[in-house]
């Protein structure tokens, strides 16, 4: 055994979990390549904020990289992290385009929710917060994140517009954007059915591609090259607002769908790995925790919505990744990634709309879980869903969920099913609605 196999084994124990170091370093690499999409998405919708595109890259592959290092060395497991996808959304078109506040402001929140992470989770305090929040609800801000997530997908790319007499309605299908979305579209699903590892990031470039004969995809000058500056991003924070009543709901929302979204993926993840207990519940769940804590933390400060942890560690999972190593492989990728910015900053926004569009499919699967038989948990549950996309906002679809799932087990005798925690919420949010 080589020093190098030595200290790979020492450090993430891969005999004791049945596996070997080509197995983790191509797990690594094939999660990166399901999830390397988050490069150039993330900066597309916080662009939309008025940051800086190419900063945001920079910063989205770093905080990747520094909160997956904190899980493969702390936690030892598989799993990738990155800035989540919704959250991104939420970011820009809630808390900046929505309520009208600066992406400073927006990042300080984010800062502030990291903090809050690190202590919840030193305190083993996460776990009980869960705990107080309807399982209804929790599938259905994942659904309804979905289908927002989906709708600024097409409505990127042109194939729906803006109307003044039905609100929305069909652009223009013959636009050179709706033809890349829908071809993107049509080639992503195809990939994506016969099981082709990277189908979201093959599905983009291809569709890159085809946007240069149509004039969307500009060539860059060069392939390789340093990553762009963090300067216009680094710690740029505004505090001003920070004992304000919305900065309440911001913060409430941000932790609230990064707890589910990451204690969701860690679980429904560790549990196709074969990595729960004989209880069902997550070994070392504090430290996998952590990761997403010190990521979002070093996020905001570098520049970037919450990171969270993704779902498509499930891939590398399915690859037989087991271990920390598969982690550290995925970060090494988006070391790389970080050389070869050029390529990634010159793809279109209508490229991304497929990706944008399955990522809120696949984030559709929780509403099968969700109880439709007691009117009491499908109607807050259904309210969740559909409010999220009518109102462009994922915190309005998260508050009429909450309000009414109060309202409707208080109204008809189920105090039981009623945390405090949830009627102090409902009361802050009514409060909200009045106030204005």
């Amino acid at each position: 055994m080589s020093t190098n196999e030595g200290f790979l084994e020492k450090t993430f124990k891969l005999k004791e979990h049945n596996t070997d170091t080509k197995t983790e370093v191509l797990a690594g690499i094939t999660t990166f390549m399901t999830m390397a999409y988050i490069l150039i998405v993330n900066p597309l919708i916080l662009s939309d904020a008025g940051m800086d595109f190419g900063a945001v890259f920079t910063a989205t592959a770093v905080s990747s990289i520094i909160a997956t290092l904190v899980m493969a060395f702390y936690a030892n497991y598989p799993f990738a992290l990155a800035p989540g996808m919704g959250l991104n959304a939420f970011f820009a078109y809630t808390i900046v385009l929505g309520m009208g506040y600066s992406w400073q402001m927006a990042l300080a929140a984010v800062f502030i929710e990291g903090l809050i992470f690190i202590a919840l989770t030193l305190l083993n305090v996460r776990e009980a917060i869960v705990k107080a929040i309807p399982m209804n609800l929790k599938h259905a801000v994942s659904v309804g994140i979905g289908l927002f997530i989906a709708f600024i997908g097409f409505s990127n790319a042109g194939v729906i517009v803006a109307n003044p007499a039905t609100t929305v309605a069909l652009g223009d299908m013959t636009s050179p954007g709706a033809i890349i979305a829908l071809l993107g579209l049509i080639i992503t699903g195809i990939l994506l059915a016969k099981g082709i590892k990277g189908a979201l990031l093959i599905g983009i470039f291809i569709t890159t591609i085809i946007g240069i004969p149509l004039g969307l995809t500009q060539l860059p000058t060069s392939i390789i090259s340093a990553p762009p500056s963090l300067s216009p991003i680094l710690f740029q924070f505004d505090f001003s607002r920070v004992l304000s009543l919305d900065m309440v709901i911001i913060l409430f929302t941000l932790l609230f769908v990064d707890m589910f979204d990451t204690i969701g993926t860690l679980v429904g993840v560790a549990d196709k790995a074969d990595m729960l207990d004989e209880s069902g519940n997550l070994p070392k769940a504090k430290q996998a925790l952590f990761a997403d804590a010190v990521g979002t933390t070093a996020g905001a400060c570098l520049g970037t919505s919450t990171v969270t942890t993704y779902v498509e560690s499930a891939a590398g999972v399915s690859e037989g990744g087991r271990t920390g190593l598969t982690a550290l492989s995925t970060a090494g990728m988006f070391v790389v990634a970080l050389l070869f910015s050029p390529l990634f900053i010159m793809i279109p926004g209508a490229a991304t709309a497929p990706a944008l569009v399955l990522v809120g499919l696949f984030m559709m699967t929780p509403i099968k879980k969700i109880n439709f038989d007691d009117y009491t948990e499908s109607i807050p549950a259904f309210l969740t869903i559909i409010m999220m996309p009518l109102t462009y906002s994922i915190a309005e679809g998260i508050v009429f969920g909450m309000v009414s799932y109060t309202a409707l087990k208080i109204l008809t005798g189920k105090l039981k099913d009623v945390s405090i925690i949830m009627v102090v919420l409902s009361i802050l949010f009514i409060l909200k609605f009045i106030v204005g």
